[in-house]
């Protein structure tokens, strides 16, 4: 029988960088039950204040499990199905952008990447108003995650 490399574990840096270079995870929440619940979502990460943040709609089911239990997990999958990056933390719900062009409005606008910004940003940022948005702010405690590195 041959012997397999085992998972090698990532350092903070490379599960930030990891973090960094993807857009979308699997975000955990914790359902009353007690179990979780997991949906694919688009992120932003911020390596320096190790803040994931997401854009919802205020009326979605993880936001109401936020609201009672802070505790939350994003997996990101790596370049390779052997890799992986999870972030834990508690998260914070922000209030509904109310205003085209408030707080909440100015950030959800900020998490669009380079590139990608709206043609129209005061028709972006009411239509924010209109979906009811909010920002969803993982504050990370913990990072963990591994890679294996296999050839073939």
């Amino acid at each position: 029988m041959t012997q397999r490399p085992a998972p090698r574990l990532l350092s903070d840096a490379a599960l930030s960088d990891l973090l960094g270079a993807q857009q979308f995870g699997t975000l955990a929440t914790v359902k009353r039950s007690g179990h979780p619940h997991l949906t694919t979502m688009l992120y932003s990460w911020d390596a320096e204040s190790r803040t994931v943040r997401f854009s919802t709609t205020a009326d979605r089911v993880k936001v109401k499990h936020l609201r009672r239990e802070p505790h939350a997990a994003l997996h990101v999958q790596g370049a390779d199905v052997w890799s992986f990056a999870v972030a834990e933390g508690d998260a914070e719900v922000s209030d509904v952008t109310r205003v085209p062009g408030d707080t909440v409005g100015r950030e959800l606008l900020a998490m669009i990447p380079a590139g990608a910004a709206p043609e129209d940003e005061d028709a972006f940022l009411q239509q924010l108003v209109d979906e009811r948005r909010v920002v969803i702010r993982l504050k990370v405690d913990r990072l963990y995650g591994t890679a294996l590195d296999i050839e073939g």
